[in-house]
């Protein structure tokens, strides 16, 4: 079994930081690709980015590119989110979630979730 624990979201400014931090307890054993979805109201949960467990293959959305940096710890299993010039359309609830081996977009390929942190972002 995987916890997921988020940490890091709030209200911040168009045009600032912001930097998610998500604590997992894993099995030793396994390998997990960690992602970050995020969810607006009454639109689709949606893939934000994704990281491998070497931390060799990273996946973006299109939206975040050039902005969001994904990065793990896995000395402490900690996966990270680097938000940089945030806009009003990144708001949302950000979901960290876990998945063994490969990275995959659709949310129900993973396994494990968060509770979700929320980001706000205004104008």
């Amino acid at each position: 079994q995987v916890q997921l624990v988020e940490s890091g979201g709030g209200l911040v400014q168009a045009g600032g930081s912001l930097r998610l931090s998500c604590a997992a307890s894993v099995r030793p054993s396994r390998t997990y690709a960690m992602a970050w979805f995020r969810q607006a109201p009454g639109k689709e949960r949606e893939l934000v980015a994704a990281i491998s467990w070497s931390g060799a293959n990273t996946y973006y959305a299109d939206s975040v590119k050039g902005r969001f940096t994904i990065s793990r710890d896995n000395a402490k299993n900690t996966v990270y989110l680097q938000m940089n010039s945030l806009k009003p359309e990144d708001t949302a609830v950000y979901y960290c979630a876990a998945r063994t081996y490969n990275i995959v977009v659709a949310p129900r390929g993973y396994d494990y979730w968060g509770q979700g942190t929320q980001v706000t972002v205004s104008s």
